[in-house]
This record gives structure tokens, sequence and C-alpha cells, in this order.
């Protein structure tokens, strides 16, 4: 009786870390599926933000913020490829100035992450701006536009990238151009 007992519990024991397990990648899965969807809402003036665990969650009613549970450059990969699968949209990219300056000492492993960086972001303009400046430039958008912030489990300061969404069909020439013309 006690062997019966006890493969009945072991049985429900391992059918409820199985489903624990299938609940963490189903949320780690939430948060790309919810990415995909707004892709095709979101158009210039939009912003992705890519952050650390610490990043505060913001009040402006236009940002939302959306833990990923999922590791900084996994999600930062994701959103790249949704931008560039996206045909109506491109992206702006800024990067905290400050990063630059953070030594591997006071924060070990901000030098492997650099390095991992450059790479992911080779071939792209990176706009270097202090991390306030941007933050300003991200409150004033979310002022009549959409922020989605993806937060990520990265413990390691100033690693924020923000995409600042813009028309992936139409450029600052081909508007210049349409105003002298008219």
């Amino acid at each position: 009786m006690k062997q019966m007992n006890y493969k009945i519990l072991l049985t429900i024991l391992t059918v409820t870390i199985l489903l624990s397990c299938l609940g963490c990648s189903n949320t780690i899965a939430a948060w790309k599926r919810y990415l995909n969807e707004e892709m095709s809402l979101f158009g210039h003036r939009n912003w992705i933000v890519v952050v650390d665990s610490a990043y505060p969650k913001q009040s402006r009613p236009g940002i939302e913020t959306v833990a990923t549970n999922a590791s900084h450059l996994e999600v930062l990969k994701a959103v790249m490829k949704a931008i560039e699968e996206a045909p109506h949209i491109n992206a702006n990219i800024y990067q905290d100035a400050e990063l630059d300056s953070v030594s591997d000492t006071s924060a070990p492993g901000i030098e492997e992450y650099r390095n991992q960086l450059k790479q992911l972001l080779k071939d792209r303009n990176i706009n270097k701006r202090l991390h306030e400046d941007i933050i300003y430039k991200l409150d004033k958008a979310a002022e009549t536009f959409n922020v989605l912030i993806l937060k990520t489990d990265f413990a390691l300061p100033y690693t924020s990238i923000f995409f600042e969404l813009d028309c992936g069909y139409w450029n600052a020439e081909k508007e210049k151009a349409l105003r002298q013309s008219m």
C-alpha cells in the first residue's frame, strides 16, 4: 500500500513539474507572440526598448512594460529580427553612451557584453547618447505614441537598447523632395 501511494505521489509530482515547465516556456513564448502582434500595429514614432532587470516600470500610459524572463541578447535578437521582417518599418537605434565607460572591474561581464553587442549590431548606425537624454526623448514620444519595453533578466548597467521606429518605405530625402515639389 505504501509503495502504491509513493508511486501516485511521484506521478503527481512529475506531472506538476512538467506543467510548471510548460508554463515557463509559454511565458517566454508569450512575449515573442506579443512582440510579433504589435509589429503589425507599430509604425514610425513608436518605440521598442530592450532593457535590463533593474529598469523601472514607467507610469506614462503610452508605455507598456513586458517581463520576458529571457536573456538580454535573445530578446535583442528577436526585436531586430521582427523589425527586419516588417516591410513597413525600420529603426533608428540608440545606445547609452555610458556603456563605453563602464569598466569590467565595476560590472563584471560588461566587456564580454560590449563585444557581443558590437557583433550583433555591426553594419548598423548606432546613435550613442546619454541615458537621460534618450529617456527624455522616449518620454516625449510616449505622450502621443506607444512604447513597448521588453524587460530582460540581465543585470549589467547601461545596457538598454532603444529602437525608435521609422517608416520603412519613406525616408527624409523623399520627404524633402516631396515638400520642395509642393
